[in-house]
């Protein structure tokens, strides 16, 4: 999902009032943009409490960096690449120091008492059960190939802005994805097959 030509002059607009120190501006990038950072924190680091500290340390680096920006790509994507290397560097941390980690949310099945759309029972607990599955196996993959996958899948980039992101060309994009679907697909079999 691309962004509207408008709204990216509007983020260059108010990237370029942060610069100058306006708050209000500051606000208004946040709000419009959270959802994007905490959902893509969210989905590489698992759902925990340092999503929302990474995500505060993402603005920080926004308002931090403003005076210095130039809309030289576009700004989600410049954003993205502030969240990729936070996210990179809190997934390193967590490896050094894996005791630091409480994910209350780690096995944890979460089931539907209502079901809206009228599935028995048994349908939305094997739905549910694929869901905590996929999720499992997107947390699996290398950091680099989550990164891209959440990208591409969730947050609906393109190839050539997932490459400005992480840093890499357009064939590198296509193999990393590559490699991570089949690991996706080889993790998943199970419910393939079935």
């Amino acid at each position: 999902m691309s962004e509207p030509p408008s709204q990216e002059l509007d983020d260059a607009a108010l990237m370029a009032e942060v610069g100058r120190g306006d708050t209000a501006a500051f606000q208004r990038l946040v709000e419009r943009h959270q959802a994007l950072v905490i959902g893509t924190v969210g989905r590489m680091l698992g759902n925990n409490s340092d999503v929302e500290d990474v995500a505060q340390q993402v603005f920080i680096r926004v308002w931090k960096s403003a005076p210095r920006y130039r809309p030289e790509a576009k700004f989600t994507t410049w954003l993205l690449t502030i969240t990729r290397n936070l996210v990179f560097n809190e997934a390193r941390r967590r490896k050094r120091h894996p005791g630091d980690l409480l994910d209350v949310h780690e096995g944890e099945e979460t089931v539907a008492l209502a079901d809206s759309i009228g599935r028995k029972p048994d349908e939305q607990l094997l739905e549910d059960e694929l869901q905590l599955a996929v999720e499992a196996a997107i947390r699996a993959l290398p950091e680099k190939q989550r990164m891209a996958v959440i990208l591409r899948r969730y947050e609906e980039k393109s190839y050539e802005e997932i490459g400005q992101i992480l840093d890499l060309s357009l064939a590198a994009v296509k193999s990393l994805l590559f490699r991570a679907r089949t690991e996706l697909r080889i993790a998943l079999s199970r419910y393939l097959e079935g």
